[in-house]
């Protein structure tokens, strides 16, 4: 039996498709296992500077939770770059108006910076309501 580390090579991997319904769930805990998914590290292939993730459709968005206050009071700053152009909204008001924006965000953050990165967090899916167009893909229930 060899004692080589294995390494997977680019294409080698097959992605798999899984499903998250997000309706409960506390935000940073979801994002940390979606984050977990992406990068493979679930997998006994995971190999660090090869994309082994696997793709992931989070729907119920809108029913995302905070816990304790967050809502109220975590604000999320943008800054336009012209004097006088920060524009501050509490989550509250973005998991209203925006969910989508609000879970792609706290996974991103948590992935590996750089075009690596960039390319698993092009694998993540999310949308608001319960409904979603990958049916065709058959994805797999994920437990968070």
């Amino acid at each position: 039996m060899p004692r080589q580390t294995f390494f997977a090579k680019p294409g080698e991997l097959n992605a798999d498709w899984h499903h998250v319904d997000a309706e409960g769930k506390v935000l940073g805990r979801l994002a940390a296992r979606l984050a977990t998914v992406l990068q493979g590290k679930h997998k006994p292939t995971f190999t660090p500077h090869v994309d082994s993730g696997d793709f992931i459709v989070v729907t119920n968005a809108e029913k995302i939770v905070l816990t304790g206050r967050k809502d109220e009071q975590r604000l999320r700053l943008d800054y336009s770059g012209y004097p006088g152009g920060l524009r501050a909204r509490t989550y509250g008001e973005l998991i209203r108006t925006q969910p989508e924006s609000v879970i792609e965000r706290a996974v991103k953050r948590m992935l590996p910076k750089g075009r690596l990165g960039r390319r698993m967090a092009k694998k993540l899916k999310v949308y608001r309501g319960p409904d979603h167009p990958h049916q065709a893909q058959r994805p797999t229930s994920l437990a968070v």
